[in-house]
């Protein structure tokens, strides 16, 4: 659906060219919600950007839905463009027209007419639940109400992609929460594809089927965001992730453990689980068949795609051998197992 083939963008800068993108490729499919996520500065907007050509990469290629933006001249790029809708963090309303102009806008331009622009406004409406606040103007609704009202103006085109740079930052999490519902309604209803431009991982976690990472204009990492959870490789997923769901020892844990390590008997880890792994007792058929004791340090359940995601941290005691035999029959019943480096 989307190919992103080498793109590179450089910006002069006082001592020299900024590269705000560096030989970024990824292909998102059809129907999917895509994730792209980095810190600030790391490129995303650029990114998200230069999909619709409203930045045009230094180098590279853009193909959507089988054309290349990247190749086409500019009466033929903006007709491409109607194929993708954008919605941003701050809304971008016209504060004198109502909920129902704002959506309405893109149709007016492109010269539809009043009984085509109604057929197409009052459904996309009912879709985003604001059907009864269509004669309200954006100061008479809340910010959750406003991304919902730019939601469905994207959406008025009939867009085949729709891009969200950003556009849950400014809400708090229990209307993010409900944007992201919507946006995963209309994923599956319409069928369409969505890209999702954010510096949370709590956004990918629960809206994203497949995520990419950026690091200085880089793609460091990308998969499955279950995939990545479990098996995050690059140093930024690991930071980005520990934002939800810790990676890390807490430091009065790592207080208690530290004096016990080094003797050739203690050894923490951590464990991460998924699906049917959270419900198995892997752990105590480990402690039963190698003669371990098991101290969970820190841990917790949580959900990704609708899938049970576990991970603990433990401490493992016995013969060393006896040790790496439980961790490697744990791996073998698809436990991910890590040893913590920084504490052994």
């Amino acid at each position: 659906m989307i190919e992103l083939q080498g793109l590179t963008q450089r910006f002069p800068g006082d001592a020299g060219d900024v590269h705000a993108l560096r030989d970024v490729s990824l292909s998102i499919a059809q129907g999917e919600v895509f994730g792209i996520i980095g810190r600030s500065g790391a490129g995303k907007s650029t990114l998200v950007r230069a999909i619709n050509l409203l930045n045009r990469p230094t180098s590279g290629r853009v193909v959507v839905d089988g054309r290349d933006l990247t190749a086409l001249p500019s009466a033929a790029l903006r007709e491409a463009r109607r194929d993708i809708g954008m919605i941003f963090q701050h809304f971008n309303l016209l504060s004198s027209r109502t909920v129902y102009q704002n959506v309405a806008l893109p149709l007016e331009l492109a010269g539809k007419s009043r009984q085509e622009i109604s057929d197409t406004v009052l459904p996309l409406l009912d879709l985003v639940g604001l059907s009864l606040l269509k004669d309200r103007y954006p100061a008479q609704i809340s910010g959750g109400q406003k991304q919902r009202v730019g939601i469905a103006r994207a959406l008025a085109s009939k867009p085949k992609v729709l891009l969200s740079d950003e556009a849950t930052s400014a809400l708090d999490p229990e209307t993010t929460r409900s944007i992201l519902e919507l946006l995963r309604k209309i994923n599956r209803e319409l069928g369409l594809t969505i890209v999702m431009i954010t510096h949370q991982m709590e956004v990918i976690k629960q809206v994203c089927d497949r995520v990419a990472v950026l690091d200085a204009g880089c793609v460091v990492e990308q998969g499955r965001v279950i995939d990545v959870f479990l098996r995050p490789q690059h140093e930024v997923t690991r930071a980005m992730i520990g934002d939800v769901i810790s990676q890390e020892l807490p430091p009065s844990v790592l207080r208690r453990v530290e004096s016990r390590l080094g003797n050739g008997r203690d050894h923490v880890y951590r464990l991460a689980f998924t699906g049917e792994g959270v419900d198995q007792p892997v752990l105590a058929q480990a402690i039963r068949r190698y003669g371990l004791d098991f101290n969970i340090l820190h841990g917790q359940i949580d959900e990704i795609q609708g899938q049970a995601f576990g991970s603990l941290a433990i401490m493992a005691t016995g013969d060393e051998a006896d040790v790496k035999a439980a961790m490697a029959y744990l791996q073998e019943q698809g436990v991910v197992v890590e040893e913590f480096d920084h504490v052994v």
